[in-house]
C-alpha cells in the first residue's frame, strides 16, 4: 500500500475512492493554463493490474467517465449515486483484508493527528475540512491531493463517490452541495460502500473498533488540551458567536464544552408559537419528513429492519408499537458544525427514557440510503417518550448515536413528569454529527408542504431550531391506542 500522510498508508486511496490527476493538470487548474498531453486515467498503483481490475469491473474509472456519469446538481433524483464497487464484487478474503487494512490506517491517523485539530488554532481549515492540513498534507504527493479538493468539477465526482450530498436551503429553495469532512471520522465512513464493505460491517472486529474509537475520542474531546481547537473551529465553520450564551471562549474548558454550547434564549425563537397546535424543528439540522413509514423507507431509509418496533426496541405486538401503526416520521440529521442541543417540537409531559445499546456506524445520508445497512435501528440510541399536551397523543424522540459520538445526554428530557414547551431543550450530543428521529401517531401531523416535497426528491432541508415543521390538524383526535 502506498505510503503517505506523514508515513501512514493512505486509506482513502487504498479504497479507490480518490482519483488524483497528474500534478501538471493541478497546476493548470490554478493558473488557467492547459495541457493537452495529460492522461485522465488514475495513476497506476501496485494493485492496479489488469488482473486485479478484472475482479472489480467498474471500480476504476477515468475522470472523463466520472464527469459524464456524475449526477447534475439541479437534476439529481437522489443525493448520491452508486458508482463504486458493483454488487457482484467478489466476497474474497483479500478484499475484506484491504478494508480492514484501511480501517487500521485510519485508527493510526486518529491516534497520531488528534482529530480535534480540525482547524489551526489561529487560522482556518481547508474548505473541505481536511484535518491538520499542514501536518497531514506536508508531502509533495499529498499536496496534489489537497489541490484536487479545489477543482471546480469535484462536486459531481464527490456526490458520486459518497463524500458529500446535496441539501435544500429552505429560505431560497436553492440546492447546495455539502462536503463531508475528510478527516479520520468521515474517512471511516468511506469504508461502508459496495458489496464487500457491507459484508465487513457484520464483522465483530469492526464493530469493536468503532466502539473503541468512539470512547477514545470522547475522552480526547473532554481533555483540556482540546480547547485550543475552539477558535479555529469557529472560524472554519463561521459560527455566529453573538448567539452564544457564554461568549468568553476562555470559559470553555474543553472542545466538547463548546461543541454542546448553549445559545441565548432569544437565538432560536419558535416561529409558530401563537399556534397551539404548531410543531417546530427540534434542531439546527438537515430535515426529512414522511407521512408514514412506508414513504420513509421508499425514499430515504433503506435498511431492511427499519420498523417502529426495531427502532424503539419493543415487541411488534406491544401496545406502544400499535400506537405508532401507520404513523409519521421526521429525521433530524446534525452535522459536526451544527449547534448540538435538541429541543422539544411540541408542548407536553416528559415520560420515561430508555437507553438501547448498539453500534457506532455513521448516520450520514449515504449510509442511511444504502440498501441493507440498518443504521438507525442498529446504532446505540436513547428513546424519550412524551405525552403531547393538547391531544394526549404518544410521541417518541429517538436520539441516535454515531461514529465518534461519546454519549447522548438528556437535560429536561430526562426528568419524567416534567412539563415541557415547544423550544425547550431536551438534551444534547457530545462531539460528532448525529440524528434525532421523531415519531408521531398516524394523522397527528400535517407537515409543511415544502418539507414534504423536498423529502420526496429525496433531499434534506436545512432548518434551525424553532422553525415551523407543521401542525396538528384541528379535526384530529387520537384513537385510544394512540394515547401516551
Amino acid at each position: 500500500m502506498p505510503s503517505c500522510l506523514g508515513g501512514l498508508p493512505n486509506p482513502l486511496r487504498s479504497l479507490k475512492y480518490v482519483v488524483r490527476p497528474p500534478r501538471k493538470l493541478l497546476r493548470d487548474e490554478k493558473t488557467g493554463g492547459s495541457d493537452s498531453k495529460h492522461s485522465d486515467e488514475p495513476p497506476v498503483r501496485e494493485k492496479d493490474s489488469a488482473a486485479y481490475r478484472a475482479t472489480c469491473p467498474g471500480a476504476y474509472q477515468p475522470i472523463s467517465t466520472l464527469l459524464k456519469s456524475a449526477p447534475q446538481p439541479m437534476v439529481a433524483g437522489k443525493p448520491v449515486e452508486e458508482i463504486g464497487i458493483p454488487e457482484d464484487a467478489p466476497d474474497s478474503a483479500d478484499a475484506n483484508a484491504e478494508v480492514k487494512e484501511a480501517a487500521d490506517a485510519l485508527v493510526q491517523m486518529i491516534d497520531q493527528s488528534a482529530a480535534f485539530n480540525c482547524a489551526p488554532e489561529d487560522g482556518e481549515a481547508d474548505s473541505m475540512d481536511v484535518v491538520a492540513v499542514d501536518a497531514l498534507f506536508a508531502t509533495t504527493e499529498n499536496y496534489d491531493a489537497v489541490q484536487l479538493l479545489r477543482l471546480p468539477w469535484l462536486e459531481r465526482i464527490a456526490a458520486s463517490y459518497h463524500v458529500g450530498n446535496f441539501v435544500i436551503v429552505r429560505e431560497t429553495g436553492e440546492r447546495v452541495f455539502e462536503y463531508m469532512p475528510l478527516y479520520a471520522r468521515i474517512g471511516m465512513h468511506l469504508l461502508f460502500y459496495g458489496a464487500v464493505q457491507k459484508k465487513v460491517l457484520q464483522m465483530e472486529w469492526l464493530q469493536n473498533l468503532l466502539k473503541e474509537q468512539s470512547i477514545k475520542q470522547g475522552i480526547t474531546y473532554d481533555s483540556p488540551a482540546s480547547a485550543k481547537a475552539i477558535a479555529g473551529f469557529i472560524k472554519t465553520y463561521q459560527i455566529e458567536t453573538h448567539e452564544l450564551l457564554q461568549q468568553d471562549l476562555s470559559k470553555y474548558t474543553c472542545f466538547n464544552d463548546f461543541f454542546y454550547r448553549q445559545l441565548r434564549s432569544d437565538a432560536r425563537p419558535v416561529q409558530n408559537i401563537e399556534d397551539a397546535r404548531g410543531i417546530c424543528s427540534m434542531a439546527d439540522c438537515r430535515l426529512a419528513v414522511y407521512d408514514n413509514l412506508s414513504l420513509a423507507t421508499e425514499f430515504w431509509v433503506k435498511g431492511r429492519n427499519f420498523t417502529i418496533p426495531e427502532l424503539l426496541n419493543i415487541p411488534s405486538d406491544s401496545a406502544e408499537a400499535r400506537a405508532y401503526d401507520g404513523g409519521s416520521v421526521a429525521i433530524f440529521r446534525l452535522a459536526p458544525s451544527d449547534y448540538h442541543r435538541f429541543h422539544s417540537p411540541v408542548d407536553g409531559t416528559v415520560g420515561r427514557t430508555e437507553h438501547i445499546n448498539g453500534e457506532y456506524f455513521t448516520v450520514n445520508p449515504q449510509a442511511i440510503n444504502q440498501p441493507g445497512l440498518d443504521i438507525l435501528t442498529a446504532n446505540v440510541r436513547s428513546v424519550l417518550r412524551v405525552r403531547e399536551a393538547h391531544t394526549g397523543a404518544a410521541v417518541a424522540f429517538v436520539a441516535v448515536g454515531a461514529l465518534l459520538v461519546g454519549s447522548i445526554r438528556w437535560t429536561a428530557g430526562g426528568e419524567e413528569g416534567r412539563e415541557i414547551h415547544r423550544g425547550d431543550v431536551l438534551g444534547y450530543f457530545a462531539y460528532g454529527g448525529s440524528t434525532v428521529v421523531a415519531l408521531f401517531p398516524r394523522g397527528a401531523v400535517a407537515y409543511d408542504s415544502d418539507l414534504l416535497e423536498n423529502s420526496r426528491v429525496p433531499m434534506e432541508t436545512l432548518v434551525k431550531v424553532g422553525w415551523s415543521m407543521g401542525r396538528i390538524p384541528e379535526e384530529w383526535k387520537p384513537e385510544p391506542k394512540q394515547l401516551g
